[in-house]
């Protein structure tokens, strides 16, 4: 099975307690960084689409793109009932992006920058991330921490909700910096009987430092880190980490 070919139908229910509403008003408030207006945004790796339909609800113009082709599905069918501009939807790998013009702003929210375990596919998607945006424009992005990744070793989760059942197990591997997740996934069908299916999903731990040179190297500038969800600088041993940075002319 593909990866999130068994997640995407399920995801919704599972990061029910995300916060998504709080993490776009937190988007918005780090857009006023920059001196650019905002009203086109690039959602790169846009998921299931809920940060897409949120954004569209208050008036900004989506472009939302995604390497799965199942979440993307799933993002389409969110979005079918929006107000505002519809969003345009693209099934590319975040190194592959290539978009028909440029944007005020882009987005890669929860992690997904962690799930590039090549770090010269890090170091691609903020090239092309820099072709896209308009001078001034500014990228956000959140990352799990490189010590929350290595600190998941060997522990086990479980996620369920009445109709799904999820358990994880996490590995972090020294030596390629990459913490796996095995996943078996349980879901009720209507006859009352559990179908199971299995997906692996890995994650890269990187440091702040590095990600910060990728993105000067990259032609951004005023390069910020901040705690989740906050204004001030992260914690030790802070579980997510985020960016933003603007794009130099």
């Amino acid at each position: 099975m593909t990866a999130y070919g068994a997640l995407a139908g399920v995801y919704d229910a599972l990061t029910g307690d995300v916060g998504y509403e709080r993490r776009a008003d937190y988007v918005e408030k780090l857009f006023q960084k920059s001196r650019h207006p905002v009203r086109t945004v690039l959602d790169l790796a846009c998921g299931t689409g809920t940060m897409t339909a949120i954004l569209t609800e208050r008036g900004y113009e989506l472009i939302a793109v995604d390497g799965s082709a199942d979440m993307l599905a799933a993002a389409q069918r969110k979005a079918a009932g929006l107000t505002g501009e519809p969003p345009v939807f693209l099934n590319q790998s975040m190194a592959e992006l290539d978009l028909y013009g440029t944007v005020d702003a882009a987005i890669c929210c929860l992690d997904s920058l962690n799930y590039l375990v090549n770090p010269k596919d890090v170091q691609k998607t903020l090239q092309r991330l820099h072709l896209f945006l308009e001078p001034g424009g500014v990228l956000v992005f959140d990352i799990n921490s490189a010590a929350y990744l290595r600190d998941l070793d060997g522990q086990i989760f479980l996620d369920e909700t009445e109709d799904v059942y999820c358990v994880w197990r996490a590995a972090y591997e020294k030596r390629s910096k990459t913490c796996s997740y095995w996943m078996d996934i349980f879901t009720r069908r209507e006859d009352g009987g559990w179908s199971r299916a299995g997906e692996e999903h890995r994650q890269r731990a990187y440091e702040v430092e590095e990600l910060r040179a990728w993105l000067l190297e990259a032609g951004f500038t005023h390069v910020r880190t901040y705690g989740d969800c906050r204004m001030s600088a992260p914690r030790d041993g802070e579980q997510r980490i985020y960016f933003s940075a603007i794009r130099g002319k």
